[in-house]
């Protein structure tokens, strides 16, 4: 029953045609004579937005998911006190590497806006761990490098 159908459109078709006459599909001959689609590798068969398929995964720097070594070194504890207390200047934005920040709170510190705000990054900035603190502002805890390098070594050992 299904021989009697095109398998890509569905159509009825000829028995002894090479192709649908509706859409074009092109049968090949099997054993007993009979048609069948002939998979074609081009354009049309292929998928648009296709995912590429990579051999191995991209290299990754170090160990540290997603901490680049090129970024500086800052103290969390230094960036949240600075926040808390001369955050209307932007005096933590300055620190932690944000200058154009920075500049705008000073900008602003007129208004009380910057400090409020600047208030609020460093007690977010003292309560955030380690990891989420270096992966928000691109630096990196000169603390959580050398305990993170001291938890490999122990691993090696054992």
């Amino acid at each position: 029953m299904n021989q009697n159908k095109c398998p890509q459109c569905g159509a009825p078709r000829d028995p002894n045609a090479a192709k649908c006459k509706y859409c074009g599909e092109k049968f090949a001959i099997t054993q007993q004579g009979t048609r069948q689609p002939v998979i074609q590798n081009d354009i049309a068969h292929t998928p648009k937005y296709a995912q590429p398929i990579y051999s191995h995964p991209p290299a990754q720097y170090g160990k540290m998911n997603g901490i680049q070594p090129f970024w500086p070194f800052k103290n969390k504890i230094v960036a949240g006190l600075l926040g808390i207390f001369l955050g209307g200047f932007g005096i933590h934005k300055f620190y932690l590497g944000k200058t154009g920040s920075g500049i705008l709170y000073l900008l602003f510190c007129w208004t009380y806006i910057p400090a409020i705000i600047g208030f609020i990054e460093g007690v977010v900035y003292l309560a955030s761990n380690d990891y989420n603190f270096q992966l928000k502002l691109q630096v990196r805890l000169k603390e959580y490098v050398d305990n993170h390098q001291y938890h490999i070594n122990n691993e090696e050992r054992s």
